[in-house]
């Protein structure tokens, strides 16, 4: 909305600043970032009235010895907090008249309902799984799907959404009716994949936002890039009209995510649950399938892929040789922990890769 405001530039000069994309970014990073930290306190206030803590995952799965007694007293649902300071930054400052900002943001709202709903069920009825995995995984699906067709409906450049791209090639690699169905395809893979591997990683305290931060910083450069008729040529990206806007959504994730870390750094005095680590993870995952990144995700996203992974070996190798395991634990932030890491040095060194990820992923932009 902030963005009318450049139309009384000739009234104010200042007002000019509006049109930029950069003063955008950085204004709803600020919005974002104030409004998080600003209403966390009420918000862990009555998180704790309601009493939304949930019941450890790990109960009766591993020794008590590694089970933090005072995270089963620490609230959830922290995420509707991120997911409202993401909403409100980027109605803001984004351009209102830009279709993407709408697809990015129902589908952000739509994910966070599906983890609201598998918190309240852990939070009410005190399952330790929340909801069906099998009834979560098809919602998320039918939303992948969705975001996934609206991001080809509403682009200006069709042939975009039609082309498959892969890093240090310049050109696509498959294009027209392929093309269409590889992205299609792969860009809903994404969107799951990436919404459940954040998911899966956010099992310390600070752990997954923090490395949320430094995906979403990749991406409002990757989106600003894009969208810029003079970087893109100059990089050999394909240019894509309006995605600057979408460096303003990701700015938005990074300013309420710093706003949270404040909060959920250790010891952490709430957690965003299911209804942000869903709706992140989802957000970050769909920012990559606009801009024809979604390999250069993996190489980002790193250290959720690695999360991930080691979930995904760790149960093919438990049913293939009848019980026995790799890790100690899974994921394997677990595992360090069973080796003697304390907390914060997982954390912390988690972040480290997290920054490491992002930068070699930044480093792509000059290999297109």
């Amino acid at each position: 909305m902030l963005y009318f405001l450049s139309n009384f530039s000739n009234f104010f000069g200042p007002f000019r600043l509006f049109k930029y994309v950069t003063f955008r970014a950085g204004l709803a990073i600020t919005i974002a970032f104030l409004l998080v930290m600003l209403l966390s306190p009420i918000t862990i206030r009555l998180l704790k009235k309601l009493n939304t803590t949930v019941p450890s995952r790990h109960k009766g799965l591993i020794p008590d010895k590694y089970i933090d007694s005072i995270k089963d007293k620490t609230p959830s649902m922290g995420g509707i907090l991120i997911v409202f300071g993401i909403v409100i930054a980027t109605l803001l400052c984004a351009n209102p008249t830009n279709p993407l900002m709408y697809t990015f943001l129902i589908t952000t709202i739509a994910l966070a309902i599906i983890g609201f709903a598998d918190d309240y069920a852990k939070v009410v009825y005190r399952k330790r799984d929340g909801i069906s995995g099998k009834l979560k995984f098809l919602l998320e699906l039918l939303i992948a799907i969705g975001a996934v067709f609206s991001l080809f409906a509403v682009t200006d450049k069709s042939i975009y959404m039609q082309s498959f791209f892969i890093p240090f090639l310049k050109e696509p690699l498959l294009t027209g009716f392929y093309g269409s169905l590889l992205t299609f395809h792969l860009g809903v893979l994404v969107v799951v994949g990436s919404s459940n591997a954040v998911n899966l990683t956010d099992g310390k305290d600070g752990l997954a936002i923090g490395c949320i931060i430094f995906c979403a910083i990749a991406f409002a450069v990757f989106a600003y890039i894009t969208g810029n008729k003079i970087f893109s040529d100059y990089l050999f990206i394909n240019y894509l009209p309006g995605a600057g806007e979408v460096g303003i959504f990701a700015s938005a994730i990074v300013g309420a995510s710093l706003g949270f870390l404040w909060y959920n750094c250790h010891p952490a005095a709430m957690f965003m649950g299911d209804t942000g680590s869903l709706a992140l993870g989802g957000s970050i995952g769909l920012i990559a399938v606009l801009l024809k990144e979604e390999l250069a995700l993996i190489l980002i996203g790193g250290v959720f892929v690695l999360e991930a992974l080691s979930v995904i070996i760790q149960v093919l190798y438990f049913k293939l040789t009848g019980g026995k395991r790799i890790f100690l634990c899974a994921p394997i932030h677990h595992h360090f922990e069973r080796k003697g890491w304390k907390e914060t040095q997982i954390v912390v060194r988690f972040w480290i890769l997290g920054v490491i990820f992002a930068i070699m992923g930044l480093a792509t932009l000059k290999l297109h």
